[in-house]
C-alpha cells in the first residue's frame, strides 16, 4: 500500500519567501530621446567588423571611455544577428544599423532593435520606412542640393558624407544658408578635429578607424579603443 504524504493541519501558518519578481527590460527610448542622447554625446562610434566575434567587448571598451551609441554597418557580414545580440545584451547602449540601402533593410534592422538608420546617400524608401517607424533616419548627402532635398524628404538629421575632403570649414558653410538642417559629418573624423566639425555647427559627428580600425579590432585591444573614446570626449567637451 502507498503511503499518502499530507500537509500537516496543525493550523500553524506556515510562511513562505515572496516569489521574485519577473525580469523588466529597460522601456524602449522613443525618437526623441535617441537624437537627444546622440546630440548630447555628439559623436556616434562606427563600427566595421570582419565578424561579430567581440563585438559586445569593444562595445563595453567605448562605453568605458564614454561613448555609447554605436552603429553596426551593413558591409559586416551577419550584421542583422550581431545587432540583435547586441541590443538585447546591451540594452541602454543606442545601436544603430548603418549603410543601409532599402527601405526592407531599415525594417529588418529596426526589428532587430535599431535605435537609428544610417544611409550612405539619400534614399527616399529608406526615410519613409524610418518616419513610419517613429525611429531617427540620418540619411547621406553631401552637395548643398543634396543635403536640402534630404532633409525636406524627412530625415532627421543629414550625415555628411565624405567629410574629409572639405573638413569643419564644409560644414560651417553649408550651415549658413541652412541654420536649421542637423548636419552629422562622418569620414575623417578624429579626435583632432571633432571639435572643429562641433565648434563649425555639426548636431552630432561619425567616426569609424578613428575609433576602432580593423586591426585593434581583431587584436582585441580594448584598453586602445578606450583610450581613443576618451580622447574623443575630452576634445567635445572642450569646445561644449
Amino acid at each position: 500500500m502507498v503511503k499518502r504524504h499530507t500537509q500537516p493541519t496543525s493550523g500553524k501558518k506556515i510562511d513562505f519567501p515572496p516569489p521574485t519578481p519577473a525580469a523588466t527590460l529597460p522601456a524602449p527610448m522613443n525618437k526623441a530621446a535617441v537624437l537627444t542622447k546622440i546630440k548630447a554625446e555628439k559623436v556616434i562610434a562606427l563600427i566595421r567588423a570582419d565578424s561579430s566575434d567581440g563585438l559586445l567587448d569593444c562595445a563595453r571598451a567605448l562605453a568605458a571611455g564614454g561613448l555609447t551609441s554605436i552603429e553596426l554597418t551593413m558591409t559586416t557580414p551577419g550584421a542583422i544577428a550581431m545587432l540583435r545580440q547586441a541590443t538585447a545584451a546591451l540594452p541602454d547602449f543606442v545601436f544603430g544599423l548603418g549603410t543601409v540601402l532599402d527601405a526592407a533593410t531599415a525594417r529588418e534592422g529596426i526589428a532587430a532593435g535599431a535605435r537609428f538608420i544610417v544611409t550612405p546617400a539619400f534614399r527616399p524608401d529608406v526615410i519613409v520606412a524610418c518616419r513610419e517607424a517613429q525611429v531617427p533616419i540620418f540619411s547621406g548627402a553631401l552637395t548643398p542640393t543634396e543635403i536640402l532635398n534630404t532633409w525636406d524628404a524627412g530625415a532627421d538629421a543629414v550625415k555628411v558624407f565624405p567629410a574629409e575632403f572639405f573638413g569643419p570649414a564644409y560644414i560651417k558653410s553649408v550651415r549658413a544658408p541652412f541654420p536649421n538642417i542637423s548636419l552629422v559629418p562622418t569620414g575623417g573624423v578624429n579626435a583632432e578635429n571633432v571639435g572643429e566639425f562641433i565648434k563649425a555647427g555639426a548636431y552630432a559627428t561619425a567616426a569609424g578607424s578613428s575609433l576602432v580600425d580593423a586591426k585593434t579590432l581583431k587584436e582585441k585591444n580594448w584598453a586602445v579603443i578606450t583610450a581613443r573614446a576618451k580622447a574623443f570626449v575630452a576634445a567635445v567637451a572642450a569646445v561644449k
